[in-house]
């Protein structure tokens, strides 16, 4: 698990830019996801709801691919529940 304080700019389905705050990266099942929260508004997404995408290396560069699977994905979501948790509580300690 990783915390980075880092923003990222990624195009929506319209090829507008849309800034996102990195909230952390982590491991699951052997592969690399990211949690992001949009800056500003985002069509889709609420305010306060995490986006969460994988991270693939493509041409040795991290690129963000989305998470089809809705069984992955709910996977994935309870893994950063359960990372952010940790990490909100032990700022609170």
């Amino acid at each position: 698990m990783e915390d980075r304080d880092t923003f990222v700019t990624l195009l929506d389905e319209d090829d507008n830019e849309v800034l996102f705050d990195l909230v952390l990266t982590f491991d699951y099942e052997n592969r690399r996801y990211a949690a992001l929260l949009p800056v500003g508004e985002v069509e889709g997404v609420g305010e306060d709801e995490v986006v969460l995408l994988e991270v693939v290396k493509e041409n040795g560069e991290e690129t963000f691919r989305s998470i089809d699977n809705e069984i992955l994905l709910d996977e994935v979501f309870n893994e950063f529940m359960e990372l952010f948790e940790e990490l909100v509580d032990g700022e609170d300690e």
